[in-house]
């Protein structure tokens, strides 16, 4: 029997180790697949054949699909028709901002048009990794650090977006800070505060430089955060745990597309959005076929406004997506702590300055996990008789991570046999901390913008605006949105012996202007629905947005952030569909003007009654740092759901029987 014990032991450490299954090359089975490295190859050859390096300055920051026409990627669903397959390219190009369609069939250059409007394209990592290394090497900086009596070799430094503040002319520019990592990685929070530091990208030399004040570097000690260098005492202790599926994953992934239960979508990557969820469709057993939910959903723009005006914090006012690249900056996920036993990984390419493909392993991964309960009911009611129906429910993910900075945002898209999608955020990483010479509460005379976390170190007050991107094509494109409201009724006639309910009145919303909605201040219910289908009792058939707790912007409206973030003034914008309106925040968002955005666009107050409709929904986190988030944060969630409404005849999961239990291999007690 100890050996049965021990080879029950081996098994559970073989699947727990098992760190899933790696996809192999990708091969082209979708319109919206991803660049591949071929093509992100054959887009540099192109435009440097057009530019070449010996006598033109080329940098690539941009460089992605150029989305098909919506109509041509439907037909290649139902019929398998040829698509066009362009790549959308921003590049600078001699200090200009060139915006260059390629035709990746015949490689060649179908447009090259020059920006000049406000704004620039998003940072390239290289010139990043470039900018902070200029302090370690410029005389004043060097002098400041020995002023502090700081180690020079121990410095590291990163790069803050400058925003706009109303100053009529821009040059490409990146604030540097420095922080110490001596003694600890946990660089974020041991700032070397009191430094102004703003470096010219194009020029790549500091062009302005100020010392200010000097104050104490928040201490090392309590900060690590790698297992392999903490000491005890530990936590509390998790028992290992193990996972199999002796029939293998319950999900199928060919190319990008992924098969699951009853529903397929595909899985697609920008540079700038991170993960894309495209055509995504559930199969409806009663009518044995698959019906089409989403087209298309993603994150569209991240804004995250601190709320220190004083001048070494008021310009950070970060856009992640549109200033670093919210794509750019995914990272590895690692398997079994990221991602559980039996996930399956799939690779990416980003594309360097210079426009060379880069792998990145690990990007994304996809497996199921257990969803608690789908449904029970403990019927009590019938004579002599106790009936008891539970379904135990399994839903699948796909997660991403974004690391930008300081911040690391988990990002899931969960799917359910129900029908529901749950988008879904999960923030951790390090506070931004602001240096002080403070050690307790009450040595705070002045407003410090923040809560004090930690000796010497303040966490400053935040905010976090995530905006989805969500083209609905609820049971095909034309669809319109449905707000219903819920409101009290009062009896005054004596009818009842009730004084009051409450009842709905529905409304389907004409305009953009009259879609901006913003939640929490009256109840109400928002369904995307197909007014041209209907089920068997007359429903319109929909899906509904159900949201999290509602966030609004304290900032004022002419305030210079809240005018580049003005898309979250509101919780829930509607839009007709239209291919260019992919970034809330605009197509150049750093030191962009608030001029192309989300907010501007909907002035048009175009009509959205049965149309082809995108709905945008802002996620937000107001954040009020405290003692727990220090030195690094447990995971800070939020999400929301959209859920079936009248889509389906009746409860589509309803003869979804549980999934089986497994029976470890001679693991039996004696």
């Amino acid at each position: 029997m100890k050996l049965f014990r021990n080879l029950c032991s081996l098994l559970a450490l073989f699947f727990f180790f098992q760190g899933g299954v790696s996809i192999g090359p990708l091969q082209l089975t979708h319109p919206l697949d991803p660049l591949t490295k071929q093509e992100i190859t054959l887009v540099q050859t192109t435009l440097l054949n057009k530019y070449p390096t010996k006598t033109n300055r080329v940098h690539f920051h941009y460089v992605g699909l150029d989305d098909p026409d919506k109509v041509t990627v439907l037909k290649w669903l139902s019929t398998g028709a040829e698509t066009t397959r362009n790549a959308f390219v921003i590049a600078i190009i001699n200090s200009q901002i060139h915006e260059l369609t390629i035709n990746l069939r015949s490689s060649e250059v179908v447009s090259d048009k020059i920006h000049r409007g406000n704004g620039f394209p998003t940072l390239t990592l290289e010139e990043q990794s470039e900018a902070v290394k200029l302090p370690l090497n410029h005389g004043p900086f060097v002098e400041s650090v020995k002023k502090r009596g700081l180690n020079l070799s121990e410095v590291v430094c990163s790069g803050f977006t400058v925003g706009w503040y109303g100053q009529s002319e821009n040059k490409r520019v990146l604030r540097i800070e420095c922080f110490m990592k001596e003694e600890t990685p946990n660089i974020y929070v041991r700032p070397i505060n009191g430094i102004i530091i703003v470096a010219d990208l194009e020029q790549m030399k500091i062009v302005e430089y100020h010392d200010k004040l000097v104050e104490p570097v928040p201490k090392a000690e309590n900060t690590e955060y790698r297992a392999s260098h903490l000491k005890p005492p530990f936590g509390p202790k998790l028992h290992s745990f193990g996972s199999h599926q002796p029939q293998g994953p319950g999900f199928t992934i060919k190319g990008h597309s992924v098969s699951w239960a009853n529903w397929k979508f595909h899985i697609g990557y920008d540079v700038r959005a991170g993960v894309i969820i495209s055509t995504a469709s559930i199969y409806d057993p009663e009518v044995h076929k698959s019906r089409s939910v989403l087209y298309r959903g993603y994150i569209s723009e991240l804004y995250v406004p601190y709320q220190d005006p004083t001048e070494e914090w008021y310009y950070k006012t970060f856009f992640d997506a549109g200033e670093f690249g919210f794509g750019q900056s995914m990272v590895s996920l690692e398997p079994l702590h990221d991602c559980p036993p039996h996930a399956q990984f799939l690779d990416v390419y980003l594309v360097g300055r210079d426009g060379s493909p880069q792998q990145l392993e690990n990007a994304i991964c996809v497996f199921e996990q257990y969803g608690g309960i789908s449904w029970r009911h403990t019927e009590t009611a019938i004579a002599d008789e106790e009936i008891r129906e539970v379904r135990s429910d399994v839903t699948l993910i796909v997660r991403s991570v974004v690391t930008v900075g300081n911040y690391d945002n988990v990002m899931d898209w969960e799917f359910k046999p129900s029908g529901s999608i749950k988008p879904a955020i999960s923030l951790s990483g390090m506070l931004e901390v602001k240096a002080v010479n403070i050690t307790h509460n009450d040595e705070i005379k002045d407003e410090q913008h923040g809560v004090l976390v930690a000796e010497h170190s303040i966490g400053v007050y935040h905010d976090h605006y995530y905006i989805y991107h969500l083209d609905f094509d609820i049971d095909g494109v034309d669809n319109s949105f449905v707000k219903t409201n819920l409101k009290t009724v009062e009896v005054s006639d004596h009818s009842s012996k009730r004084k009051s309910y409450w009842t709905t009145s529905s409304e389907i919303v004409k305009t953009e202007s009259d879609a901006k909605t913003k939640l929490g201040f009256s109840p109400s219910e928002l369904v995307v629905v197909n007014p041209n289908k209907k089920t068997s009792t007359g429903n319109e058939v929909g899906y509904r947005l159900i949201p999290n707790a509602a966030v609004h912007p304290l900032l004022t409206d002419d305030d210079y952030p809240q005018t580049r973030g003005a898309f979250s003034n509101y919780n829930v914008w509607v839009t007709p569909y239209n291919k260019t309106e992919k970034w809330a925040g605009g197509l150049y968002v750093d030191q962009s003007r608030g001029d192309d955005t989300l907010a501007v666009w909907t002035k048009q107050n175009r009509g959205i009654v049965n149309k082809d409709i995108v709905v945008w929904y802002v996620v937000g986190i107001h954040h009020v740092p405290c003692q727990e988030d220090f030195p690094l944060m447990p995971l800070l969630s939020t999400g929301f759901e959209l859920r079936p409404t009248n889509f389906f005849e009746r409860n589509p999961v309803l003869k979804t029987l549980s999934p089986g239990i497994v029976k470890w291999p001679a693991c039996e007690k004696p």
